[in-house]
């Protein structure tokens, strides 16, 4: 073979073995890239891109997460506090975080920095008492939020008051049930102008009054299983202009009396209240049980329910007047006590005086019984 020959051999074989450590090198390339793909984290059960980690008594974010996972159920674990370590790498195909029931107290900024396309958060049944509004940057687009039964306590409203009014513009659906509130910090959903359904069941609310929805986005308001005893009528007006508007309010204990008047006639003109017919009086006795659409006006025991609105009323003054009145007794027997010698001896005082004054009533008495004396008096007169 001449050289020419080996020499294009060579050429030849050389680019063989280029050819193959390519394609060695693309294989490996591919195979890391499916293997972080679809690495599943310990104690977790992988199927497709849902990752479950339900109740397996984690304290902490399980790592490493397939970057390809769209749904994650944290549900059932004692994670108590989310912060930025918690997700250290993008997720950004992340759409449904469930979190229930895992003993959640805290958190921290920037805790869902790296959940970009989050839409669905569950945070309910756990114990929140801090949750910073930089834990989801500003622009993020989640559009259904459950925190049922998540407060620590209802006084913990203020802490999600402020993350409503500023770091969730895209919220459409919003649970707060089973949180008993009994308070609504005033203009809490104004920064939520794409809301379309509150839940508000099994809580402690005895008034909406300072609550706001200037958004007329909301469709569904469910206000069921509260303390609610009558609608005041600017929140009457307020729920009639919404537009669409379907609200649920039995399970309230409705007090049926003059107060109630105006929502009878409300109920009369509108037929958005879904469960109108499960609308019953709680009281007084007489009423109980008797639906609130088939009230008659006339039924109202308002004079009643005054003059017991006034006895309840002045039931403290009399409280008052009656302590006032011991103690004044209280101060008057001391007074006598500590003059208690000063006192018999002006009680002998008059004693002697009116003695005294007996004796000559009784004295003149003799003298103008007896003639001889009287003579001798008028003789001495003289």
């Amino acid at each position: 073979m001449s050289n020419v020959g080996l020499l294009r051999l060579l050429q030849l074989q050389t680019k063989q073995r280029s050819m193959c450590n390519l394609t060695l090198c693309l294989l490996l390339f591919l195979t890391s890239s499916c293997s972080s793909l679809s690495t599943c984290p310990a104690l977790c059960l992988c199927e497709s891109t849902v990752v479950n980690c339900e109740s397996q008594n984690l304290t902490s974010v399980p790592h490493p997460l397939p970057e390809n996972t769209t749904t994650l159920n944290l549900n059932g674990n004692n994670i108590s506090n989310l912060n930025s370590a918690s997700f250290p790498r993008p997720l950004v195909h992340l759409t449904h975080l469930y979190i229930s029931g895992s003993q959640l107290k805290e958190l921290d900024s920037m805790a869902f920095q790296n959940l970009p396309s989050l839409r669905l958060l569950d945070l309910s049944d756990n114990r929140i008492s801090q949750f910073s509004i930089e834990a989801l940057h500003r622009d993020n687009t989640i559009e259904v939020l459950n925190f049922s039964k998540c407060l620590f306590n209802h006084s913990y409203i203020g802490v999600f008051a402020d993350l409503f009014r500023h770091s969730l513009p895209k919220v459409s659906r919003l649970d707060l049930s089973n949180n008993d509130l009994v308070f609504l910090p005033e203009g809490i959903f104004t920064g939520l102008s794409e809301l379309s359904l509150l839940d508000l069941r099994n809580n402690s609310l005895v008034s909406i009054r300072n609550v706001t929805f200037q958004n007329r986005a909301l469709k569904e308001l469910d206000l069921r299983d509260n303390a609610f005893k009558a609608l005041p009528n600017e929140t009457l007006s307020e729920l009639s202009s919404i537009p669409n508007l379907r609200v649920r309010l039995a399970g309230n204990p409705w007090r049926c009396d003059c107060d109630i008047e105006e929502m009878l006639i409300w109920l009369e003109q509108h037929d958005f209240v879904m469960d109108r017919l499960n609308l019953t009086c709680a009281s007084p006795n007489e009423l109980k049980h008797t639906q609130l659409v088939h009230l008659e006006h006339s039924q109202l025991p308002c004079w009643s329910n005054n003059m017991d609105e006034l006895n309840r009323v002045l039931e403290p003054s009399y409280v008052f007047l009656g302590l006032v009145l011991a103690l004044i007794g209280v101060i008057f027997l001391l007074v006598l006590y500590l003059n208690r010698k000063g006192i018999k001896r002006w009680m002998y005082n008059i004693r002697d005086a009116c003695r005294d004054h007996m004796e000559g009533y009784h004295y003149r008495y003799e003298i103008n019984s007896d003639p001889r004396l009287a003579n001798l008096s008028l003789n001495s007169d003289v």
